[in-house]
């Protein structure tokens, strides 16, 4: 399996091979899932461009290091960074769901020179209230403490052989310090994002349908589709719908 060693922690990721000449597509996983769940779109997406998918740190197939600062959105980015680099990649198409949509809306902007697009999908813009991130961050530490306390189990269904998490205590501590909220850098600096960018949702996703409308109003032009019966996972909820949204939006860049 391909590991990209991260001063001393391993990174997981693959990479589907796509057509030479367009820049890869780099895509994210939500909280509490892996590249797994990406599995219903790689053939499609495939066809457009090379694809590399990845575990978090804390996630999957990826170590979990015992040391809760190295679980941070600055690391995810750091980690996408060198991610590009070991696929000699200058720029790319950057995306995810959730928390990696998230982490993608940061990777572009600590890193906008390497960015040709971006895509969003079920992703909120993070918080410009306190309260509003407290209220987010409670939630998330109350995963953490359920996750620690019960195991993978925790997450509900079958999310340990669904997207092959190894380590509990990795999980938990990725909730407190990436699923987490520590300020509003991110949603105050929508509007300087210049690069195209694909805001997708599920129809029955409703917390993110709200984030989505709002994304779509501060990001200059950004496209936005709804994917009709789909829940916050959309691109399992509706892989072809999905796939062909994401495929129209990558065919009309230039």
């Amino acid at each position: 399996m391909p590991y990209l060693d991260r001063s001393g922690t391993r990174i997981y990721y693959e990479v589907t091979e796509g057509p030479g000449g367009p820049p890869p597509l780099l895509l994210s996983h939500g909280y509490g899932a892996s590249a797994r769940m990406w599995r219903p779109n790689l053939a499609a997406l495939a066809a457009d461009r090379t694809v590399i998918t990845w575990d978090m740190r804390g996630h999957g197939a990826s170590d979990s290091p015992d040391d809760p600062e190295q679980y941070s959105h600055a690391a995810c980015v750091a980690d996408m960074a060198a991610l590009l680099d070991a696929a000699g990649a200058e720029r790319a198409v950057v995306g995810g769901l959730s928390l990696g949509g998230f982490v993608s809306l940061e990777f572009v902007l600590a890193h906008p020179q390497r960015v040709d697009a971006v895509m969003l999908f079920d992703t909120g813009p993070g918080y410009r209230s306190d309260q509003a991130r407290q209220q987010w961050n409670e939630r998330a530490f109350k995963t953490a403490d359920r996750l620690e306390r019960d195991g993978v189990t925790a997450l509900g269904g079958s999310a340990e052989a669904d997207y092959g998490h190894r380590s509990a205590r990795g999980l938990a501590l990725a909730a407190r310090g990436m699923l987490a909220q520590r300020d509003g850098h991110v949603i105050e600096a929508l509007t300087s994002v210049k690069v195209p960018v694909l805001v997708l949702v599920g129809a029955r996703d409703k917390p993110f349908v709200a984030a989505a409308d709002y994304l779509t109003a501060k990001v200059p032009g950004a496209v936005k589709v709804v994917v009709p019966d789909a829940g916050h996972m959309s691109n399992a909820d509706q892989p072809d719908l999905f796939d062909q949204a994401v495929l129209d939006f990558l065919g009309g860049l230039s």
